[in-house]
């Protein structure tokens, strides 16, 4: 026991947590469980699902497992040295840590089971290399965005609805930490004078932080996960985000490089979108992907990953995304896919889509296709140049061909609400015409949507080239009125 490791260190912070007040949990609506209920996961060591995660007050067994905690914090102090320990495979980590207090419980005679000593082994192993009381909710594929306003007001989004959860940070120095750990990974610094800070996770999530003096009421954090298994369009399909026939045109219509812009709201699945369209480019294509934080992970073999970066300690050396979109230009892409486009870079991503580079893919925020066109020219104001609005447009209408929509239902559901295709100039006015829609017909009294897919009417002026590639879309794909399924 004594001695595991021979360096010594100071990690007193890494242990905080060991006095906090509460082990993980999420409030749902389900009924407190009794500690031997603790489901079969928990005693394999795999993740907990929400509605494992046990409400409400803490029962007396967790409670001596809250009073073990402090009595182990000193001893642990003088037995591991973090540094070591994280150098260890992970396995091997979990093993010391478990012997150590499975030694300490036999020594105190803590009436423990099976299953609250791996919890409390779990705790300790993810405050020390991880990322504390968030990893159990990081671990939960059910959760796909987790919000933090201050240590004591918490979020997730779980299967799409928005609800409350406790996350049991010790205070607010117990969140800025953790904070710190994620952003320090990435290389980049958050403090009182870059109270800011946007990063990708090792597990490719994105995250968001803002510490006081700009949050009022202490750190705001949002994390938004991204699943392991990346959706492709087939299981869009399956889950009802759009209609066969609406993803068979958009297969052929990437292949056939169609410019396209895929528009929507936060959390409604533009970078999901983009990924499984993204699977129909050629393999014998070269693509540049150009972000703010990286988080595309395209499905083709020759890609190359760029990122913007932020400015220093003394406010030099930030890159922009219009600088690496000019710096793209110059690598010989097929095609340039930007993360997001939100600013002064549209100007030169339409230049390049104009220039050789049909087939180029963005996202954008935005509630329609048609506010998608006017962000466009709002973008394309803001780099100063001296255009006249007609010339805009025109660089809007010859560069993007198609505008597809996606939507976050009131309900939690994601659905392509619209594909819309840009024709050409008629005087100032760009002219669009709608191809597919999703129609709203009803809501169950349980608050669920429900609707359909259908065509307008409209063919789209496209088609002509894929006949001469060798590609026929069936003609009742179009046909109006008529359900698509």
């Amino acid at each position: 026991m004594n001695n595991r490791f021979s360096a010594i260190s100071n990690f007193d912070e890494e242990l905080d947590f060991l006095e906090s007040d509460a082990l993980p949990k999420v409030e749902t609506s389900d009924a407190p469980i009794a500690p031997e209920e603790i489901p079969e996961e928990v005693k394999n060591k795999k993740p907990l699902s929400v509605h494992a995660l046990e409400s409400g007050e803490i029962s007396p067994s967790r409670q001596k497992i809250l009073d073990a905690k402090v009595k182990l914090h000193r001893q642990m102090l003088d037995e591991f040295n973090l540094v070591a320990l994280e150098e260890l495979p992970r396995d091997q980590m979990v093993r010391e840590i478990h012997n150590f207090v499975s030694d300490y419980v036999a020594k105190e005679r803590l009436a423990l089971n099976n299953a609250e000593l791996e919890e409390f082994v779990g705790t300790i192993v993810d405050e020390l290399t991880g990322l504390g009381p968030l990893e159990p909710l990081m671990r939960n594929p059910d959760i796909s965005d987790i919000l933090i306003n201050g240590p004591n007001n918490c979020f997730a989004e779980i299967s799409g609805v928005l609800q409350p959860i406790t996350i049991p940070f010790k205070d607010e120095a117990h969140l800025v930490r953790i904070i710190g750990k994620i952003v320090a990974a990435v290389g980049r610094r958050i403090d009182e004078s870059n109270p800011m800070c946007d990063a990708r996770m090792a597990d490719g999530s994105r995250f968001n932080a803002a510490i006081r003096p700009i949050a009022i009421d202490g750190p705001l954090v949002s994390i938004r996960k991204f699943s392991e298994d990346k959706l492709s369009l087939e299981k869009l399909e399956e889950f009802n985000a759009i209609a066969p026939q609406m993803a068979e045109m958009m297969r052929h219509a990437v292949a056939a490089k169609k410019t396209t812009i895929i528009s929507g709201g936060t959390g409604t699945g533009k970078t999901t979108m983009l990924n499984a369209l993204s699977a129909y480019i050629s393999p014998k294509e070269r693509v540049l992907t150009i972000e703010d934080a990286a988080e595309l992970a395209l499905q083709i073999p020759h890609v190359g990953r760029m990122e913007t970066r932020p400015p220093n300690n003394e406010g030099v050396g930030e890159i922009k995304q219009r600088d690496l979109v000019k710096n793209a230009l110059r690598m010989r892409p097929d095609r340039v896919i930007l993360g997001e486009v939100r600013g002064e870079e549209c100007f030169d991503m339409l230049q390049a889509m104009n220039t050789g580079h049909e087939g180029s893919m963005a996202t954008i925020h935005s509630n329609t296709p048609r506010d998608a066109i006017a962000r466009l020219e709002q973008m394309l104001g803001m780099t100063g140049m001296p255009m006249t609005v007609q010339s805009i447009r025109s660089q809007i209408a010859s560069a993007v061909h198609l505008i597809v929509q996606l939507t976050r239902l009131s309900d939690g559901q994601r659905k392509v609400t619209s594909i819309a295709e840009i024709t050409g100039m008629e005087g100032d006015i760009i002219q669009m015409q709608e191809i597919f829609r999703y129609r709203r017909t009803d809501l169950t009294a349980e608050g669920k949507i429900v609707g359909h897919f259908e065509a307008t009417g409209v063919r789209p002026r496209f088609l002509e080239e894929l006949i001469s590639m060798g590609i026929e879309i069936p003609g009742d794909y179009f046909e109006p009125g008529i359900e698509l399924s």
